[in-house]
């Protein structure tokens, strides 16, 4: 490595955020940039290990020691390279990805692991800043077509990777404008909407087609989709979220976390929303322990709610790693997001038992009761009891049900089809094949393998293209 010496030298260091006070009245990125000697001082860290776990912790198995290495040297052409070789889109993973590779640094066996997903941000805005960054357009067409359905990070990753192969692509998203969950889904304070634009336009100057409000299986024939093109990659994504059927659920002030979400990213981008959801002013309860239930966090106090509570289901993760837990596996320890910092009364091994309303049908408070809960044998909780005497109200007019999606949208698409679903209700795919029951149609990321991170959609994506223009070769 540039300087073997490095982890002794140096220790972890993040990048310097916006206070807290100033960052909540707005919506815009608040993490700045690393100096040049810090990024330098980052980058030296890196080891030369004999074996790298990080490429085994990275779903897309980026090869980080050496691009930490070409980013010590400052040789930013070689690590753009490097980066880009594995990654489609390193702007988006270097923001909101949890970064499993740094949970199997071998220096973090003790001590503080290296910062891989900052020095992968600063490595392709370094290459955007000096012109790196281009259009691949040296492409030897094969005359072959492929519609993919979707344009969330699969979707991108599947249509950059047969762009690239040769083929024609046209990507079909029913939204207004393509981007799917990194467009719609993640607030604007993680990931500002001009990094997924200037995504969206190099991939337009590469010469794939985007056609937006076009809903397969609505407003875009099926069949006409069959019969124009040589293959069709499903990847709309894991839609339908999981719901909370308990008293109380109609009452007006109980939504999901992603109609939140997706309204709030509408008017920051001054869009137009359908029906009103504010955290403004109010007691508002996130049930829900996951991303998607922090990033409601995030995104109520900067709507300048009054309170903002979360609630587990599950117990308070441990802070470190356990025996069960071991490196360099994925741990599942406590995690304090940036909209923690921001605020908010976090609850473990709460239940919510009912929504309470007033005379005219809004929520008003919710009852709810603490759990104890018995462990397994490897330490994983397992069964829960309600704990006696517990049950109370809390004052409540917005809660937000951030329990995740359980499968794609069937209505539609599949059913029509006839495209198969497995016993969790994803599209049926294998990840030998990645193709479904219908020969020329194949399937990636979350609508095929369920509700997973944005890492694991773009390797979804490439792994698919790579069985798609196998498959058209033949």
């Amino acid at each position: 490595m540039g300087k073997p010496t490095g982890f002794l030298e140096f220790t972890r260091e993040l990048p310097a955020k916006r206070p807290v006070e100033e960052r909540v009245h707005d919506f815009k990125e608040f993490v700045h940039r690393y100096e040049s000697d810090k990024l330098n001082r980052q980058a030296a860290r890196c080891m030369d290990c004999g074996i790298p776990f990080c490429h085994q912790g990275c779903p897309l198995g980026n090869i980080i020691p050496e691009f930490n290495d070409a980013v010590y040297r400052e040789n930013w052409a070689e690590a753009y390279e490097i980066l880009s070789a594995t990654n489609n889109f390193p702007e988006f993973t270097g923001r909101i990805c949890p970064a499993p590779c740094e949970s199997a640094c071998v220096l973090g066996i003790n001590q503080p692991p290296i910062t891989i997903e900052e020095i992968e941000k600063h490595i392709i805005e370094v290459a955007f800043d000096k012109g790196l960054v281009k259009p691949f357009k040296s492409i030897t067409r094969t005359g072959k077509s492929v519609a993919v359905v979707g344009s969330g990070p699969a979707g991108l990753a599947a249509a950059a990777q047969l762009n690239y192969a040769g083929h024609s692509v046209t990507v079909f998203e029913r939204d207004d404008e393509p981007g799917g969950l990194l467009r719609y889904g993640i607030p604007d304070f993680k990931l500002e909407k001009w990094v997924v634009e200037r995504r969206i336009n190099l991939m337009i100057e590469e010469g794939i087609v985007f056609k937006c409000n076009a809903e397969v299986g609505v407003n875009v024939s099926i069949h006409d989709l069959l019969r124009t093109f040589n293959a069709i990659v499903l990847a709309g994504g894991s839609t339908i979220p999981r719901d909370l059927n308990i008293p109380g659920r109609e009452l007006n002030g109980v939504a999901f976390a992603m109609d939140f979400l997706t309204q709030q990213n509408r008017r920051v981008s001054n869009k137009q929303v359908d029906r009103e959801l504010l955290a403004g002013g109010k007691d508002v309860v996130v049930i829900g322990g996951g991303d998607t239930g922090s990033d409601c966090v995030g995104t109520s106090n900067r709507q300048g709610a009054n309170s903002v509570t979360q609630f587990e289901l599950l117990p308070k993760p441990p802070a470190s790693r356990t025996d069960f837990m071991p490196w360099p596996s994925f741990p599942m320890v406590l995690k304090t997001t940036s909209s923690h910092e921001e605020g908010a009364d976090r609850k473990w091994a709460t239940a919510t038992k009912a929504f309470l309303g007033d005379e005219n049908g809004n929520l008003r408070a919710l009852n709810i009761v603490d759990l104890e809960w018995k462990l397994s044998p490897d330490g994983r909780p397992a069964q829960f009891v309600e704990i006696a005497g517990s049950e109370r109200e809390i004052p409540c007019q917005l809660a937000l049900l951030a329990m995740g999606f359980v499968h794609p949208q069937h209505k539609g698409l599949i059913n029509d089809m006839g495209v198969e679903v497995d016993e969790r209700g994803n599209v049926k795919a294998t990840e030998k094949s990645y193709q479904t029951n219908i020969q020329k149609v194949f399937s990636a990321g979350d609508m095929r393998r369920g509700q997973s991170l944005v890492v694991w959609a773009i390797n979804e994506g490439r792994e698919c293209a790579e069985k798609v223009d196998q498959y058209l070769k033949v």
